[in-house]
């Protein structure tokens, strides 16, 4: 096949700007042949590269004595004692999500359990964090069946349980829906591998499933917004294999333990290029490929299709040559592809061969080192304007209206597609706050949140971003959990505007901030940008996911209300209303200020929660729909009535930060309330358990019916 001539319009198809061309002129010092643009795109994309992001991904907090690795790698990795440590990261498949909603979904979970067993470790949990538009919009059904249908469809046949997440509704997706996939792994600390490739003349060798032409330039398409060519671009969705991706897992790690790894990386976004060109980088290295050796499902591939595959269940590895032969055989025995395609070599090149035809020869370190780096125009956001006057509804109206809305109802209908309990170590399933897994063998457990509030972020960027990494720490400590790290998955719309950029920058500094202050450093992540269509973009969506431990079995809060129980409110409600639920669904206003975020205040409440677990027998934080929606979660889990002193809109429903809703017996309370007054911390009494109604202030209305609605609303509006 002759390969097309360079065009401007060509150029324009791969996502690369004049000068960004003009840049690889530069570079290699002639035209480059279109293998070599296919590779540039694909190294230089928003997806790949973080062009518009590395800037400000810089300033993030990093480090601390319980990170191993940062981000850089496959995953991030926290040392959870023992020799022990737990390897997760969290990335987006959002794009090919909206064009194939069920291969978009299921290949963004394989994507990222690739990504955790690649470091050595074996896969124990994982979550999602879904954003869809409106119930109303014509795509909005097909788009969450298909997207569950595929999270669930991938993740139950991998056998790795779904442990929480998140699912929100938003007229700002209709468009472009977000699929945000997480996973953890457990590994022995002197067993983690790395991606950096070493040695001269080292064998590369490819594994698993065979390439095919699916997925040529889906990292390109992820870095571009949609329009009403999106039908176009299915040929560009990968699709996934559960069950070959299982064999490849028990392969890989029956592999390391040979001690013939060297090296070893996953084809993720563009494929075989950026896992070539990343090993070679990171090792100081050079890599010639010979594509005749990959394995191909499909007849008469080119260069230019092999490299920009993104064919899933696939690996790349450097191999210690004397033991390729035992290598060779762990592979065969589970019937997966084995091939030496190309050696490591001692100049700066990428040396891409097809068949004795030079098809890419390019200088490696330059080009992974040299995609473009912006410092795009930013505005920041302008200042909420005050909220006006918000009449007050009655307390019961108000709660039916909030759990018969598919954001706040429900979500059994999406987790109970998930296998929940496979490998036998889940302790919390999904529908509250954070799910627990046992680490097997031992008395500790870990737990695990995925966090945002898209509506603050776009109110206010820096408190919003500051309460995506707060409701997570509080999610893990309303289960007795210490926060330890967070992954972040930072979904936006074009950043070429400044007020889109803005967002981004705003997100980042609030997160940040809020890393530093609660101890949770970034250890891995993901940027998606572009996420719009016909210049419409999504709210700002900085994804929080975060890991806490759990050192033994009675420090886990867990319980549920009983009849007797009183219930506590641990720190300061002033009424914020501003852009929270209330304010939507019963008001259908989104205004005003997010709440601020007093962090010192966060930390304090945590340290005070976790260190009486004793003292509580269930505990929630408070978020969405405040002091109310919690209460009735809790009845609702429970099967018994709750009682609220309050009534009024502000106290039930306002979303002030850092607080806890406890329940506990009553002499609890009474040592709770001499501890708190010790530590400083706002502690009050603002209700009781028992009977079999949902009573606030003198307003009531029987709990069955309600928890009938709570159960039944997402189903209805979306299933």
């Amino acid at each position: 096949m002759q390969d097309p001539a360079i065009t401007d319009d060509l150029i324009a198809a791969h996502g690369l700007k004049p000068d960004e061309y003009a840049r690889i002129l530069e570079i290699i010092g002639r035209e480059p042949t279109f293998t070599e643009l296919g590779i540039f795109s694909a190294m230089w994309n928003e997806h790949c590269s973080y062009k518009s992001s590395k800037k400000w991904l810089r300033t993030l907090p990093t480090e601390g004595p319980q990170v191993i690795c940062g981000p850089g790698e496959n995953a991030g990795i926290v040392d959870i004692g023992d020799g022990q440590c737990v390897v997760f990261k969290m990335e987006s498949h959002n794009h090919p999500s909206y064009i194939e909603p069920y291969q978009g979904a299921a290949t963004g979970v394989g994507g990222i359990l690739r990504d955790v067993f690649t470091m050595g470790a074996r896969p124990i949990a994982a979550m999602n964090s879904l954003s869809f538009g409106a119930p109303s919009h014509h795509k909005t059904r097909q788009l969450v069946n298909g997207v569950v249908a595929g999270v669930g469809g991938y993740g139950n046949c991998f056998g790795v349980p779904t442990i929480g997440g998140e699912v929100r509704f938003d007229p700002a997706y209709n468009g472009n829906c977000l699929v945000n996939a997480f996973a953890a792994g457990l590994a022995d600390t002197d067993k983690i591998f790395y991606s950096a490739a070493s040695g001269v003349g080292m064998p590369v060798v490819y594994l698993g499933a065979k390439t095919g032409r699916d997925g040529v330039g889906g990292a390109t398409m992820a870095s571009a917004e949609f329009d009403d060519t999106i039908e176009d671009k299915r040929p560009t969705v990968q699709v996934g294999d559960p069950f070959t991706e299982k064999r490849l897992m028990e392969a890989t790690l029956e592999l390391m333990a040979t001690g013939a790894v060297i090296s070893i990386q996953d084809m993720g976004a563009a494929g075989l290029t950026c896992s070539a060109v990343e090993m070679g980088d990171k090792g100081g290295l050079g890599v010639r490929l010979d594509l005749e050796k990959v394995p191909q499902r499909e007849l008469n591939m080119t260069a230019y299709e092999m490299m920009l595959s993104e064919s899933q269940e696939r690996m790349l590895m450097v191999l210690k040559p004397e033991l390729e032969a035992e290598a060779r055989a762990v592979f065969v025995k589970w019937d997966l592809d084995f091939a030496i395609v190309g050696e490591t070599i001692a100049e700066d090149r990428f040396l891409v061969m097809h068949n004795g035809v030079v098809k890419a020869d390019l200088p490696l370190a330059t080009l992974s080192g040299s995609a473009p780096e912006y410092d795009r125009p930013w505005v920041p956001t302008p200042a909420a304007a005050p909220l006006g006057d918000v009449i007050g509804v009655d307390p019961i109206d108000g709660l039916n209206a909030l759990i018969s809305s598919p954001n706040y109802a429900g979500k059994q209908w999406v987790y109970e597609q998930y296998d929940q309990q496979v490998m036998g170590d889940t302790a919390r399933t999904p529908g509250a706050g954070s799910g627990i897994v046992r680490v097997h063998g031992t008395d500790k457990s870990l737990a695990f949140t995925s966090d945002v509030t898209p509506r603050y972020v776009k109110a206010n960027p820096v408190e919003g971003g500051k309460q995506a990494v707060a409701e997570a720490y509080r999610n893990l400590t309303a289960v007795g959990a210490k926060p330890l790290a967070t992954t972040d998955n930072m979904n936006f719309g074009n950043p070429e505007k400044p007020e889109i950029m803005g967002q981004f920058v705003g997100a980042i500094q609030g997160i940040g901030e809020a890393c530093i202050a609660l101890d949770m450093p970034i250890v891995s992540g993901n940027v998606s940008l572009y996420n719009e269509t016909d210049g419409k973009g999504i709210l700002p969506t900085p994804t929080i996911g975060a890991v806490g431990i759990i050192m033994h079995p009675d420090h886990i809060i867990g319980g549920q209300i009983r009849e007797g129980h009183v219930l506590l409110l641990v720190g300061e409600t002033h009424g914020h209303l501003g852009q929270s639920a209330i304010l939507a669904e019963v008001y259908g206003r989104a205004e005003g200020d997010a709440p601020h975020v007093d962090l010192a205040a966060e930390k304090r409440n945590g340290d005070f929660i976790r260190a009486n677990h004793h003292l509580i027998n269930t505990c929630t934080d408070l978020s969405d729909g405040g002091l109310a929606l919690a209460a009735f979660e809790m009845a609702e889990a429970a099967g018994v009535g709750v009682t609220l002193d309050a009534e009024d809109t502000p106290t039930l429903f306002g979303e002030d930060q850092a607080r806890y809703l406890i329940a506990c017996n009553l002499d609890m309370a009474d040592a709770l309330m001499v501890a708190a007054g010790q530590a400083g911390v706002p502690l009050a009494m603002v209700g009781k358990v028992g009977g079999d109604h949902v009573t606030f202030g003198n307003h009531s209305a029987p709990l069955a019916p309600l928890a009938a609605t709570f159960r039944s609303a997402f189903q209805n509006a979306v299933a």
